[in-house]
């Protein structure tokens, strides 16, 4: 039997912020009042457990954290990262549920596969659940079997790494998913405006005297899927916002009433273009970091709704490959470790969200766009907690990950998560 005492509890959902103590026993949030001490003693000698204390003056509780854009990686680039590492990773970023993407190698398309991702992901230190892809192989021509695939366990369907270019098919999908409501994520990224991926076109392409990968890759896909919900009704998320017109048209859609989500990463609410210059291939991604304009669009469509969630997009890859020349790298960068610490450096301190805003964005929003039990923090809910000390500074000198590809990999950050609690175990602390 575990007490937080003293803790400032934040709940999005029911908007609580109040000092509390959080009695946790087999995997449950028991009570939660604000002196709980005796009540828990006599609890815990009744029931034959031992009561553990944590002192929590000064520090947060929340719900777990809730990342659905994660690439593990397994099976078939274990190099890079494994559902066990990957799930170390996030723990120590506050996370207590992951959602990994269907893009390994094989994908994940046929119902075994889903099996055996979430077979290993029960032996993680905390929740691991899935995506399925969308079409067989992620080859974009013919649907995957999506009823097979939720029955499975799968909790969504995306080819995230590639963008679904057949029009007609992206309505047959969103016309079956919505039959089985189930929610679409899409990669919104059109190739032929791309002839270097990784990297906007504008200042930094010029600077390294390449083209790029212009918006309108991104901005032509978003409205064509924006134009395709409102014809099918379908629930649908643009993974990893990155352009202004984007965040535009996701706001047009919300006001029409259509089903459509957002959501941004820390990189692309923290960094620009011209990063690229100081960081080469660790700031690498699909989509590309853009301009200053784009950056403060989506910090302002997280301030006013229209972008619902904050995902990492964690995509890890080796040393070896980031160190080849920009063109050739892979893209992507590790971000499990560091998103809290981005958001409260770089949306809770400058004034645009509230302590609260973050935290629903990466907790509460995403369970409910996947249907999953998760987000809460209340009494008879599941045990799922981050501990957290919002003003306190920590040195990110260490990835938990396999990969080391993160821009910020030896900075001190803002925002130390201090325990993170899974099904009531604590699965990480952090006392230093």
């Amino acid at each position: 039997m575990i007490m937080l005492k003293n803790v400032r509890l934040l709940d999005p959902q029911t908007r609580t912020d109040d000092i509390r103590d959080i009695l946790i026993s087999e995997g449950k949030v028991r009570k939660i009042e604000r002196e709980l001490y005796l009540d828990a003693t006599l609890m815990a000698r009744a029931n034959g457990e031992r009561l553990k204390v944590y002192d929590c003056s000064g520090l947060c509780a929340a719900p777990g954290f809730v990342d659905v854009h994660v690439h593990l990686r397994e099976p078939g680039f274990e190099y890079k990262e494994d559902i066990e590492s990957g799930a170390r990773a996030a723990a120590k970023g506050g996370f207590t549920t992951i959602v990994a993407m269907a893009n390994t190698n094989p994908p994940i398309d046929t119902p075994q596969r889903v099996f055996e991702v979430l077979k290993k992901g029960r032996k993680a230190l905390i929740n691991v659940k899935t995506c399925a892809c969308i079409t067989k192989g992620m080859k974009g021509e013919e649907p995957a079997d999506m009823k097979e695939l939720r029955e499975a366990g799968a909790i969504g369907f995306t080819d995230d790494g590639r963008p679904l270019l057949d029009e007609n098919l992206a309505r047959e999908v969103m016309r079956y998913a919505r039959s089985i409501k189930m929610p679409l994520s899409f990669h919104e990224e059109d190739p032929k405006y791309i002839k270097e991926n990784g990297i906007n076109h504008g200042y930094a392409s010029d600077e390294m005297h390449i083209y790029g990968s212009d918006r309108m890759a991104e901005i032509s896909m978003v409205a064509r899927d924006c134009k395709l919900a409102r014809e099918t009704g379908a629930t649908i998320s643009i993974q990893h916002i990155s352009a202004k017109e984007s965040v535009e048209l996701v706001r047009k859609a919300k006001k029409m009433g259509l089903r459509v989500f957002a959501e941004a990463t820390p990189h692309h609410f923290s960094l620009i273009d011209k990063d690229v210059i100081k960081y080469g291939t660790l700031a690498k991604m699909n989509p590309p970091l853009r301009e200053e304009e784009d950056r403060m669009a989506i910090i302002e469509g997280l301030r006013d709704g229209t972008i619902d969630i904050i995902a990492t997009d964690h995509a890890p890859h080796s040393k070896e490959e980031k160190d080849r020349d920009f063109v050739d790298a892979p893209s992507g960068i590790i971000g499990l470790e560091t998103s809290f610490s981005l958001g409260i450096m770089n949306l809770v301190k400058p004034g645009y969200l509230s302590l609260m805003e973050l935290i629903n964005k990466m907790s509460y929003q995403p369970a409910k766009l996947y249907n999953m039990d998760r987000g809460v923090l209340r009494e008879g809910e599941t045990a799922d907690i981050v501990v957290f000390d919002v003003n306190s500074e920590w040195k990110y000198d260490k990835s938990e990950s396999k990969s080391c590809n993160s821009p910020w990999l030896g900075d001190t950050l803002q925002g130390k998560i201090v325990y993170t609690i899974c099904h009531g175990n604590v699965v990480y602390e952090n006392l230093n």
